[in-house]
Formats: C-alpha cells, structure tokens, sequence
C-alpha cells in the first residue's frame, strides 16, 4: 500500500516541534508574531554566519545576532548582505574585522570568502559578544560593531 502525503509530512516534519510552536503563539496572544525590534544598541552573539544564495541567486552573506539582554532578549536581528560589488564587500569586511576574531578578513573569491566565514564563526562562537548598534541608512538596515566582549 502507497504511503499517503500525510505520513510523509509526519516524518519530514519535527511535528513535536511544531505543536511546542502552536501553544507558544497561542500563549503569545495567538498571532506568532514578534515586535520589531528599533534600532538602538544591543548586546549580542553570533548565532549564524555563512554565505548562500540569495532568493535572485546571487551571493549573500548571512550573520544572525541573537540579543542577549533587555526588553528583546533571545529576539533576533538578520543582516542579509549581497556582496555581488566592491562596496558591499567592504561593508562586511569592516564589521568582521569590528569582531576582532584574530582571523585576517580578505576577499579574493567566493569559496574562499564563504570559508573564512564560518572560521570566523567558529572562532568566535562561545568565546565573544559585541555591543552592536542596529541602525539606518538610506533605508536599509546597518550593522556596526561597537565594542567586543571576551565570554
């Protein structure tokens, strides 16, 4: 006998997960969503740092701060980064360098850009946090590192 859609859903999907995140957004009030968080300074950790696809395709570096303190504690802040021009390659590189991992940040192609990203996660991971100012510039968020804490 086929197995029907369902069952495959059942098995691709963390459905025990899934109803953890039902009763949380009912106890949230039912909509499952977050307050946005205003730009400011937060204290913060790197939870993710890599370099994918973006939704057109092109190459995008990713970074994940998760906030540590205060009224959005564990609320996240996203930097999606295409990085397909000189400009936006050096903007990420000044915030990696803001890091301080103790790692050289230099772009010479893609592969290797993407690797130095996740050493400098690993690097980093457990053993810093960084005072981090979410700003504003012409519309699109910004990201500067302002000071760095040893864990």
């Amino acid at each position: 006998m086929a197995e029907n859609i369902w069952s495959k859903f059942d098995k691709a999907i963390d459905v025990t997960g899934l109803r953890k995140d039902v009763k949380e957004a009912a106890e949230n009030g039912g909509t499952g969503e977050f307050k946005e968080v205003p730009h400011g300074t937060y204290e913060v950790k790197v939870e993710k740092m890599e370099l994918k696809a973006s939704k057109k395709g092109d190459p995008m570096v990713v970074i994940w701060f998760s906030i540590l303190e205060g009224e959005y504690k564990n609320y996240k802040l996203f930097m999606n980064q295409v990085i397909t021009q000189g400009f936006q390659i050096h903007i990420v590189n000044e915030l990696l360098r803001a890091m301080d991992s103790g790692i050289d940040i230099e772009f010479q192609n893609f592969e290797q850009y993407g690797n130095l990203l996740l050493d400098i996660h690993e690097a980093i991971d457990g053993k810093l946090e960084f005072a981090l100012e979410y700003g504003e510039k012409k519309g699109f968020n910004t990201f500067k590192i302002k000071e760095v804490y040893e864990v």
